[in-house]
């Protein structure tokens, strides 16, 4: 059949409005809206030598029920609920009511049609509703992963919305020997700062076992400035808590939870996190970055360049110290669980290359010590063997017990290819 003569057997189940006549034909003929497609295929009809079929009223439809003249009045309402989220991109969703499913699957099988020709209520709600979101605040619709998504309950008569996390990347330098990255709760009493009813003595009651963190200095400053509920800390790995990071920085990102602000100044937003965090931590090169770049932070394979400096625990002499880091250099190590985190990692044997290995004597008994190695590589037991979990390490080639007094990381950097690209930032 001709899609005239469809059009009409369509028509002949009952008063159906412009938008759900053309909405049936939607895939056999472009660069119209479903409206203008209806209201063209009457004009059609007008012109056959055959009978045509007269307007309807939208609300008289029995198809969307009036539905199709609400697309102004649902933009208006979406604009309203986020009126003050400062928002670029949006996806609008549609919950349609039961009764409207089961009429357009009426009239495609009364009408002798496919189930699926055209297409479905839904779509059109979401497209003719979306474009009047975007002229109304001036944003992008983006399907895959915007700032705000809005989901319009018919049945319900509400908008339902979601503002999306936004997030800022950045690197962080930590001059604290006495400062973990992330909170550190209590173990002993779960984070309460409580054993039974008396306040926990191993944390005086804090519940925490480090009073700040990298966290604790970064985090809350992004959402306070972004305006949002709540603040997640992500960051390419961790130092020890006893450990300062210097040189290059390491890569992290905040996620903020429903930011009424997004386009905010990264510049002056590193200078408030640097202020607040009084030269104990100090970021640069803050950033707008996309959800994307939080999987990238958590799964980088990052190498690291460590500066150790180290005990012996007798005289080791120049040549001695020469010829164990000069197997140590570009050798491949084999390290079981180290004993100080066996009781949060399992246990098995790591493989890690030793990149490169120098180092200096700054007495008979004290050296320091530089070490590039893979992502994974424990320093400290490279160093001290870990009563032999470690194979080969300084002590293990010097015989002669070695132990990391402190520890410094200098570098933090992705191999395979470039870690921040263009593309994981928002412009």
């Amino acid at each position: 059949m001709s899609i005239l003569e469809d059009a009409r057997a369509v028509a002949a189940e009952g008063p159906v409005c412009d938008a759900c006549l053309g909405r049936v034909f939607a895939d056999r003929s472009f660069g119209l809206s479903n409206d203008e497609r209806g209201r063209s295929l009457r004009i059609a009809a007008a012109l056959d030598d055959d009978v045509p079929f007269e307007p309807v009223d939208t609300a008289d439809c029995w198809v969307c029920e009036g539905r199709c003249t609400e697309f102004d009045d649902w933009a208006e309402r979406a604009a309203a609920a986020v009126e003050d989220v400062e928002f670029a991109t949006y996806q609008v969703g549609t919950r349609t009511p039961p009764l409207i499913e089961e009429n357009e699957a009426l009239l495609r099988e009364a009408a002798g049609l496919p189930d699926d020709a055209g297409e479905p209520f839904k779509g059109e709600f979401n497209r003719e509703v979306g474009k009047r979101v975007g002229r109304l605040t001036g944003t992008e619709v983006d399907f895959e992963r915007p700032d705000v998504q809005f989901v319009l309950d018919l049945e319900a008569d509400r908008v339902e919305t979601t503002v999306n996390s936004a997030f800022v990347y950045g690197r962080y330098r930590k001059y604290s020997r006495a400062l973990p990255q992330t909170e550190w709760p209590c173990r002993e009493c779960d984070g309460s700062g409580y054993q039974g009813s008396t306040p926990c003595p191993h944390c005086d009651g804090v519940g925490l076992l480090y009073e700040e963190s990298v966290e604790q200095l970064i985090a809350p400053v992004v959402r306070d400035v972004m305006d949002g509920t709540e603040a997640l800390f992500h960051g390419a790995g961790r130092e020890d808590v006893d450990a300062r990071m210097l040189g290059t920085g390491r890569p992290f990102v905040v996620e903020v939870k429903e930011p009424r602000r997004r386009d905010v100044d990264v510049e002056r937003l590193e200078a408030d996190v640097n202020a607040f965090a009084d030269g104990t931590v100090e970021v640069e090169g803050l950033r707008l970055a996309t959800y994307a770049m939080v999987e990238r932070v958590k799964e980088l394979d990052a190498s690291k360049t460590y500066r150790a400096s180290v005990a012996f625990d007798a005289d080791v002499s120049p040549e001695a110290f020469a010829e164990a880091l000069a197997e140590l250099d570009g050798t491949t190590v084999e390290q079981f669980t180290p004993h100080r985190v066996d009781h949060r990692r399992a246990s098995i044997t790591r493989t890690r290359d030793v990149y490169a290995a120098s180092g200096e004597l700054t007495g008979p008994r004290s050296a320091t010590v530089e070490v590039h190695g893979a992502g994974g590589l424990y320093i400290k037991e490279l160093v001290s063997g870990d009563e032999g979990r470690t194979e080969p390490s300084l002590a293990g080639l010097l015989g002669v017990g070695a132990t990391v007094s402190e520890l410094d990381v200098l570098a933090v950097e992705g191999e395979a290819e470039p870690f921040e690209r263009e593309e994981f930032f928002r412009n």
